[in-house]
């Protein structure tokens, strides 16, 4: 299995994720090349599976919604999203946590 691509930004983490959408359930299904891929159950009109994606993404890790924002592929099934991590003296700290939940919820799913 190839590693998830992480990339780190001056506000957090990059993580690129490709979304199916209209899903029977929300689950994260592995790893699509150095993508996270997930299933979501919202269709992708009006930005809903935009909307189901933050959230999901959000839960999972831990974190408020408003601190995922897709940067990029608002109408495709190829995201990028920016996991925004406050910026004080913890920033390394959390962003490495970040990071081992990331590497952690993909280790616990299938290979794609």
């Amino acid at each position: 299995m190839k590693p998830l691509l992480i990339k780190d930004h001056p506000e957090g983490l990059l993580l690129s994720v490709r979304v199916q959408p209209k899903a029977s359930r929300n689950a994260i299904q592995g790893i699509h090349g150095e993508t996270l891929k997930i299933a979501l159950t919202a269709p992708p009109v009006d930005g809903a599976a935009n909307k189901a994606c933050i959230a999901f993404v959000a839960k999972k890790l831990g974190l408020p919604k408003s601190a995922v924002a897709i940067l990029s592929g608002q109408t495709s099934r190829n995201k990028r999203l920016l996991l925004r991590i406050e910026p004080d003296a913890e920033f390394k700290t959390r962003s490495a946590s970040l990071r081992n939940k990331l590497e952690g919820l993909c280790r616990r799913t299938p290979k794609s």
